[in-house]
Parts: structure tokens; sequence; C-alpha cells
């Protein structure tokens, strides 16, 4: 099952100053919470922090989806096999 990554405005967007003067504390949010935060600079959004199991899988999910392009990619370029052939090929 995909889990999307929700964030809530109020708790997950947070300026550098204000994580720089609470740091343990947004870390421990993020392992509790799964959720990422946004840290923000001069009132724009500069970099993100999430939990690393977290992180692991966004960067699974990429590479499944990146594998699944690449495959669409070779099926209109006319490289795939029919189901046939892939089901004798299976059978080996």
């Amino acid at each position: 099952m995909i889990k999307k990554i929700k964030i809530k405005l109020e708790n997950d967007i947070k300026p550098l100053s204000d994580f720089r003067a609470n740091a343990a504390l947004y870390v421990k949010q993020i392992k509790n919470s799964k959720r990422p935060i946004i840290l923000t600079q001069h009132g724009k959004s500069s970099a993100v922090l999430m939990d690393v199991k977290e992180y692991q899988a966004l960067l699974d999910k990429i590479d499944i989806l990146q594998d699944i392009q690449l495959a669409e990619q070779q099926i209109d370029e006319g490289k795939g096999i029919n189901h046939d052939k892939a089901k004798k090929i299976s059978k080996k």
C-alpha cells in the first residue's frame, strides 16, 4: 500500500531559527509523526527534514516509478514481448 506524506501546515512548517533553537524537539516530532518538517528562511521554504525510514521508502517508490516509466517507454518503442511469449519464458 502506498502511504501518502501529509503535511499539517500549522505544525510542519517552521522557521530555520526556530529549528536551531529546538532541533531535538523537532527530530522527535518527525520520528513520532513520520511527517517531514519544512524549514523556511526569510519567509521562503529552504529545506525539508524527514525521518530516515520515510526517506528510504520515498526513494524506493521513486525507483519503482522509474522502472515503470522505462518499461512503458520500451513498450511504446516496440521493445516489449507479448503475453504468450512471456509465459513461455517464465516456464523455463
